[in-house]
C-alpha cells in the first residue's frame, strides 16, 4: 500500500500543481496552449509510476508494468470496441427527452457557436455540404487511425500509471474492487481540468461527479482488456480509440446537454453500465479462460 499511496500522492501533486500553474498564469481551456497542457497532464501518471517503481523501489519497469508489444486478438478488441460504444451511445442519447437525430449536424454547429466565428461556421457548413460522404464516416475512419497511433501513444502516459502500476499494486483487492478504486482515483484526478470546462463546459461542478462515474464504469473494461491481452499497450489502445471516437455521437445529435448526451454523459453511463454486465456474463459463461473470479481470489 505504501507504493500505491506514493504513486497516487505524487501523481495528484504533480498534476494538480501543473493545472494550477497553467490557470493561475492565465491559461484558458479549449485553446492550443490547453491542448499542450492536457497532453503533458496525461503523461504525469507514467512519470510517477516510473519514479516509484524504478527510482524509489529499484525494481524493473517493463515486465512488472505489463509493457508488451506482442499482439493478440485483445489488441483488436481494444481498437474496435470504442466505436461500438460510441454508436450505442448515439442510440441511447436519442431516447432522451428533447434529443433528436440531426443528420445535417445542426446540433454540432450550435455547440460551436460560442467558439467559432460566423465565417468559420459558414466555411465548416460549406465543407460538410461539399463532402461526398457524411462526415461521421470520415470521423470514424480518422478516429480509428488516430486511436491506434497518436492517441494510443498519448494514452500510454496515463495507462502505464493506472493499468500498469496501480492495477498491479491493487490486484490483491480482486477485479471489481481494484477496478473501482482505480476508477475513483482516475476520475478525481481529472477534477482540475473538468472545473475549467473539459467535457462539461456547461456544468463544470456537476461534471466532476459525472466524470468520476464515467471512469468508475470505464475502469473494469480497461482493466479486463489489459489482463486479457497481458499488456498495458492494449489498455493504451482502447483508451486512445475511445478518445478518438468519443465525439462521433455528438455530430448527429441535436438537443440535450453535456451531462446527458454523448459518451461522457448520462447516455454513455447507461451504455458502459450495460457493457460491464456484458463483460461479467462473458467472463462467466463464454470466456475460454475466465479471469474475473481468479482475480477476485488472487
Amino acid at each position: 500500500m505504501r507504493k500505491s499511496g506514493g504513486f497516487i500522492g505524487l501523481t495528484y501533486l504533480a498534476s494538480w500543481l501543473m493545472a494550477a500553474a497553467f490557470f493561475v498564469l492565465g491559461g484558458q481551456w479549449n485553446t492550443p496552449a490547453s491542448s499542450a497542457m492536457a497532453i503533458a497532464y496525461m503523461f504525469i501518471p507514467m512519470g510517477a509510476a516510473i519514479v516509484i517503481q524504478k527510482l524509489v523501489c529499484k525494481e524493473a519497469v517493463k515486465k512488472p508494468l505489463g509493457i508488451s508489444f506482442k499482439p493478440n486478438r485483445w489488441f483488436l478488441a481494444a481498437w474496435l470496441l470504442p466505436p461500438i460504444v460510441a454508436f450505442a451511445t448515439l442510440g441511447v442519447s436519442l431516447l432522451l427527452p428533447g434529443v433528436e437525430y440531426s443528420p445535417e449536424m445542426a446540433g454540432l454547429f450550435e455547440r460551436f457557436e460560442s467558439t467559432l466565428t460566423p465565417e468559420q461556421l459558414e466555411q465548416m457548413q460549406a465543407q460538410v455540404d461539399a463532402s461526398p460522404i457524411h462526415p461521421i464516416w470520415i470521423g470514424l475512419l480518422q478516429g480509428l487511425v488516430a486511436g491506434i497511433t497518436i492517441n494510443a501513444l498519448v494514452s500510454f502516459g496515463e495507462e502505464l500509471g493506472w493499468r500498469g502500476f496501480l492495477q498491479k499494486e491493487l490486484r490483491h483487492l480482486g477485479f471489481w474492487k481494484s477496478s473501482a478504486a482505480i476508477g475513483l482515483i482516475w476520475g478525481i484526478w481529472h477534477a482540475p481540468i473538468i472545473l475549467q470546462g473539459h467535457n462539461y463546459p456547461e456544468h463544470p461542478l456537476a461534471g466532476v461527479l459525472i466524470m468520476t462515474l464515467f471512469t468508475l464504469l470505464l475502469s473494469p473494461i480497461f482493466s479486463y482488456v489489459r489482463l486479457k491481452a497481458n499488456s498495458v499497450i492494449a489498455a493504451a489502445i482502447i483508451h486512445g480509440s475511445l478518445n478518438a471516437t468519443a465525439g462521433l455521437p455528438l455530430m448527429v445529435i441535436k438537443g440535450g446537454s453535456d451531462l446527458t448526451i454523448g459518451i461522457t454523459g448520462l447516455a454513455g453511463l447507461v451504455v458502459l453500465a450495460s457493457a460491464n454486465i456484458g463483460l461479467a456474463l462473458y467472463d462467466s459463461f463464454l470466456a475460454s479462460e475466465p479471469i474475473i473470479q481468479s482475480a477476485q481470489s488472487g
